[in-house]
């Protein structure tokens, strides 16, 4: 019996193919494959080798003439594009031997089948465009010949929610032109929108054009049944013209030294940028997000949390400037939520009047909370103080209330009062006051860590770009 030798050529460039693919070839008795890819080897191919080419959409018998030959005692080889494993002719090689051989057809099972590696069209693309594949990686044809859309959508919302890596095959024909617009509306409501995008058409061939947008820009009518995407995941990025998708060494060293704590906040950081519906928004938004979710595991955060334009920036800035150097807190544990080695980096001080006696004397005397009490006290020190409420709606609207009359000026406003009595109430009446930067937990959510949590955010603000959570821990 003979032997039938199933070869990748690659993606079609000389320079692509492997030595053992030239080698079975020199060696072929018959070759077999579809006829526009004999020009890549005809100039291997030993002199009265029978060549016999198929058109398209011929696989089932292009397999089943390697098969009649094989079993003459020849050596075949079977070509595909690619590898020969990666939707090529491998895997209806290896079933049509198991169903000739069990349907007793010929003694199929007694022939010898070698599959031969080549390079991939997505290999040979990404080499093109950079290192995209640096991490976990998946490939899908767009193609419902012999899949179900139903069964593809499945695999490409599976790919986004995964966030893999993504090659994308067969994207278009004449006949299929809207399957690649469904996957990209699918992948925006997993990644974000400036999500890095490669494509390469007639990669490797003399036609060859290799381009790079982004996942929001992607323009599908730029693409034919010759071209393969890459999308890049969470992580991919572009420098000096390449994709390059890190597998995470640079990441491993920047954390070399650093307190467990630290690695561990980034980590978190880095899985709540991967769930978020939401993730490219301006980090003067997302910075605080990021503490706000962290610290809760409430992805709602995204919907709850308002903020007036720029506000962590902004009050970051009057950090900066030496003119926000005091912070004053409703009650004590929101206090202690701040980092201590950010007030001390910054030269900022904490005030908390809840257990000034002080307090109680004045809260006695005019007849109301305590908190009251506490943002009258404070306003006559530290007018000009970020004023952050993590428990007492009263505190809230005393501090709106001292505004309104002139008694205070606050540099900033972090309103996360919690509970079910003129919570909500509180927070509406803060979103009135103009010209004060304001963070506010909308709805009943709120508390002191949370609170605590959004003041770090801003104090922390100069790591925001290189997600350095833990420096202050």
């Amino acid at each position: 019996m003979g032997k039938i030798i199933i070869a990748g050529i690659g993606p079609g460039s000389a320079a692509d193919v492997t030595p053992a693919v030239l080698e079975a070839v020199r060696e072929a008795d018959a070759i077999v494959g579809y006829k526009y890819y004999f020009q890549f080897i005809e100039t291997y191919v030993k002199e009265g080798c029978e060549c016999i080419d198929t058109g398209m959409k011929k696989e089932r018998e292009r397999a089943e003439q390697a098969f009649l030959l094989a079993e003459q005692g020849k050596t075949v080889v079977v070509i595909s594009s690619g590898d020969a494993g990666i939707y090529g002719m491998a895997p209806l090689i290896y079933e049509m031997q198991r169903e000739r051989s069990c349907a007793t057809v010929s003694p199929s099972q007694s022939i010898e089948i070698l599959s031969l590696p080549g390079i991939s069209a997505f290999q040979k693309a990404a080499s093109l465009l950079g290192a995209p594949l640096g991490h976990d990686l998946c490939l899908i044809s767009l193609s419902d010949l012999m899949t179900p859309w139903e069964v593809i959508e499945r695999r490409i919302k599976a790919a986004a929610v995964g966030d893999f890596v993504t090659a994308i095959y067969n994207p278009k024909s004449h006949g299929r032109y809207w399957q690649l617009y469904r996957l990209q509306e699918l992948f925006l409501q997993e990644r974000a929108a400036d999500t890095p995008v490669g494509y390469v058409r007639q990669a490797g061939r003399e036609e060859q054009e290799v381009k790079m947008t982004t996942l929001g820009a992607f323009d599908p009518e730029e693409v034919d049944m010759f071209t393969v995407i890459l999308i890049g995941n969470s992580q991919s990025y572009v420098y000096e013209g390449k994709m390059i998708t890190p597998r995470g060494y640079y990441r491993n060293k920047e954390q070399e030294g650093e307190k467990p704590g630290q690695t561990i906040m980034m980590q978190s950081f880095s899985t709540i940028l991967s769930e978020m519906q939401h993730p490219d928004v301006p980090t003067w938004r997302l910075w605080p997000l990021l503490h706000a979710i962290h610290t809760t595991v409430d992805f709602s955060m995204e919907q709850c949390l308002w903020m007036d334009e720029c506000a962590t920036e902004i009050l970051y800035n009057k950090v900066v400037d030496g003119s926000l150097k005091h912070i004053v807190t409703d009650v004590t544990m929101a206090a202690s939520g701040i980092r201590k080695g950010a007030l001390e980096r910054l030269g900022i001080q904490v005030h908390c009047y809840i257990n000034d006696p002080r307090t109680k004397q004045i809260a006695d005397e005019k007849g109301i909370t305590r908190s009251q009490a506490c943002m009258q006290q404070a306003a006559e020190e530290y007018p000009e103080a970020l004023y952050v409420v993590g428990n007492a709606p009263t505190a809230l609207f005393e501090i709106c209330d001292l505004v309104r009359k002139g008694k205070m000026h606050p540099a900033g406003i972090i309103a996360a009062p919690v509970g079910f009595v003129h919570v909500c109430e509180s927070k509406h009446a803060a979103k009135t006051l103009k010209q004060i930067p304001k963070m506010i937990v909308e709805g009943r959510k709120g508390g002191s860590n949370l609170a605590a949590t959004l003041c770090n955010a801003i104090l922390t603000f100069d790591d925001a770009e290189q997600l350095k959570p833990g420096r202050d821990l």
